[in-house]
């Protein structure tokens, strides 16, 4: 897996069932953000704050693209595709979703993610930390409607928020 040419596919999850059949699929959110939140200082510390924010993103929007492609029915019109989303990202414990506003003609977004995995309980340092999130939305977003979506986080826990919110629209504003 060192080499440069890697490139995630969903099967590199593995079976889990057969490699943990005593543990299985469940652990403790703690040690989930203990890989992330050391990643994070490891390449704040190697590549300075904004390329690790960029790294967290792609990498992300990569998760969010295999997601979509593996866990959600993108045959589904919007809004019984945005409710698969919705049942899938709380049964997995990864957030509780909702839809503030929806503009579906102009494509923009305002949501909201409670309980998100990676940041609700962290102490408030007034920036947001959720680039991971922000690539895993875009990458599910523009795998189901072919467009180039980006979302940004405007509100969350570390900001002093109680759930992450993001707006949500096409890159540059684009079709």
């Amino acid at each position: 897996m060192k080499e440069n040419s890697y490139k995630f596919k969903w099967q590199d999850i593995g079976n889990i069932e057969i490699g943990r059949p005593n543990l299985g699929r469940n652990t403790d959110v703690a040690v989930y953000r203990l890989m992330q939140y050391t990643m994070r200082s490891v390449l704040n510390n190697e590549l300075g704050g904004e390329k690790a924010s960029e790294m967290f993103f792609k990498s992300g929007f990569l998760a969010g693209s295999e997601f979509c492609a593996n866990l959600l029915d993108t045959s589904l019109d919007i809004h019984a595709f945005i409710a698969n989303l919705q049942e899938q990202l709380k049964a997995l414990g990864i957030g509780i979703l909702r839809i503030e506003e929806a503009d579906i003609q102009n494509h923009k977004f305002t949501l909201t993610v409670a309980e998100d995995l990676d940041c609700s309980g962290l102490p408030i340092t007034n920036e947001t930390v959720c680039e991971y999130d922000e690539g895993f939305i875009s990458g599910i977003l523009t795998h189901y409607t072919g467009l180039d979506f980006i979302a940004k986080e405007i509100d969350c826990w570390s900001t002093g928020d109680r759930v992450c919110r993001f707006k949500v629209g096409l890159k540059d504003g684009k079709k």
